[in-house]
């Protein structure tokens, strides 16, 4: 009884402070505190507009609890669809990499309902390295830092299937309008696509004909009104691409095959 009135009690907080899943919140953070102390403060970075998933440590992505640490990019229920799309290419045992891979919960994921595969993620930002390897280690994955291409080894030059990235793509002056739990917490490094949103995209693109395997593809998250955009970015660095949508999740994914000989 003492729990469920301490549940109300919070979720009164919460809500107060914006939170429209007040409830579900305040049970998650009952949960996560060892004691009355470390439960006050977890409310009050909530209230103060930190990410729940910074606070907690984990996020439910793609069914499972993913390691998530403050200063790395959340992962979104929209890149589930990234997951998804990447699985019908892949088959067990493939050569996959996750670029600009933050927490590395889409590799893990891939990993996990492949069932095996080399795995492989990158990331320019050592708080990003670290959080993966907790999500990618335990599958047998290697995380690398460095920017893009240059993190990976070299002897994956012509060996990747799948090329899965979830590379920044929010326009620079869009930023200011996103959530403050984005825009004021998780990395600008991860967030911000340049003046078009599609900067760190084209470098992706324009890279990855030399990493990846006869038959290999190239899938990138970005949105609905980049879609033709980002398509017409990877035609231009001479792949085949194909836009993939689902509306229920808001989530639109261009997938390139290999290139055009």
């Amino acid at each position: 009884m003492a729990n469920v009135t301490r549940r109300a009690s919070i979720a009164t907080t919460l809500r107060a402070a914006g939170c429209v899943f007040a409830d579900d919140e305040a049970r998650l953070l009952l949960n996560a505190a060892n004691h009355p102390d470390e439960l006050n403060r977890m409310v009050e970075q909530r209230v103060s507009g930190q990410p729940l998933e910074h606070i907690v440590g984990w996020t439910e992505f793609c069914g499972t609890r993913m390691s998530v640490r403050p200063g790395v990019f959340v992962p979104r229920r929209r890149t589930e669809f990234l997951v998804r799309q990447a699985t019908l290419i892949a088959k067990p045992g493939a050569v996959v990499v996750d670029l600009c891979c933050g927490s590395g919960a889409i590799g893990a994921a891939v990993s996990d309902l492949l069932g095996s595969c080399e795995l492989h993620a990158a990331d320019i930002d050592p708080l990003a390295v670290r959080c993966a390897r907790r999500n990618v280690g335990p599958r047998g994955g290697m995380v690398h830092h460095g920017d893009l291409y240059a993190a990976l080894p070299r002897e994956l030059l012509g060996r990747v299937d799948v090329l899965l990235a979830n590379a920044p793509y929010v326009p620079t002056d869009s930023i200011g309008m996103m959530p403050p739990e984005a825009r004021l917490h998780e990395p600008r490094a991860a967030l911000d696509g340049g003046a078009d949103g599609l900067a760190v995209q084209r470098r992706v693109a324009l890279g990855a004909a030399q990493w990846l395997a006869p038959g290999g593809f190239l899938v990138i998250e970005t949105s609905g009104q980049q879609a033709l955009a980002t398509a017409g970015i990877l035609g231009e660095a001479g792949f085949i691409a194909e836009v993939a949508s689902d509306e229920e999740l808001d989530a639109t994914v261009v997938a390139g095959s290999r290139i055009r000989e």
